[in-house]
């Protein structure tokens, strides 16, 4: 009788077991909760565009004479001892919508002798494609020799043109 007593004992646990792991199987699972939304303020969009906006330079042209549009009439790359030099620098922004605040920069070099001929910087505020130029002149003649002029976007040298006086 004691061993018929013990298989009913484990029979009821076995049976106990299995039911509790078909509860188990059949309860709905829970979703968790979802979170609250983050408080934040609208941002309006012509500020976000221009926060996502890059300036760009897109070419550099050397002459001695800019149109109206301030484009160089005709590049060259060798220039008279007495000539005004000008570096019409094409911009964008990767937004034409957006306005992109700016510092525009050209440094120019005679390479000869190593020696920086005149620096400017510009604070501008850029929108779309535009062009800005930078002009170097002396009331003496330029020494003869080979020259650079460096642009700079917001401090990085991103072109550089060499060019001659003769």
């Amino acid at each position: 009788m004691n061993s018929n007593k013990s298989n009913q004992l484990q029979m009821a646990m076995l049976a106990a077991l299995l039911g509790s792991v078909a509860l188990v199987g059949c309860k709905k699972k829970e979703e968790p909760a979802p979170m609250p939304p983050v408080a934040s303020e609208p941002v309006p969009m012509q500020q976000a565009t221009t926060a996502m906006a890059t300036a760009m330079v897109n070419g550099v042209d050397l002459g001695n004479a800019v149109g109206g549009d301030m484009r160089v009439i005709a590049p060259m790359t060798s220039f008279a001892p007495t000539a005004t030099i000008y570096a019409a620098v094409s911009t964008g922004t990767s937004n034409p919508a957006a306005s992109v605040a700016s510092k525009l920069g050209a440094k120019w070099t005679h390479i000869d002798s190593n020696q920086t001929v005149h620096e400017e910087t510009r604070d501008l505020t850029l929108a779309g494609d535009g062009v800005t130029d930078f002009q170097i002149n002396r009331p003496d003649p330029w020494p003869p020799g080979r020259y650079k002029v460096e642009i700079m976007l917001d401090g990085a040298v991103v072109q550089t043109r060499e060019f001659e006086v003769k």
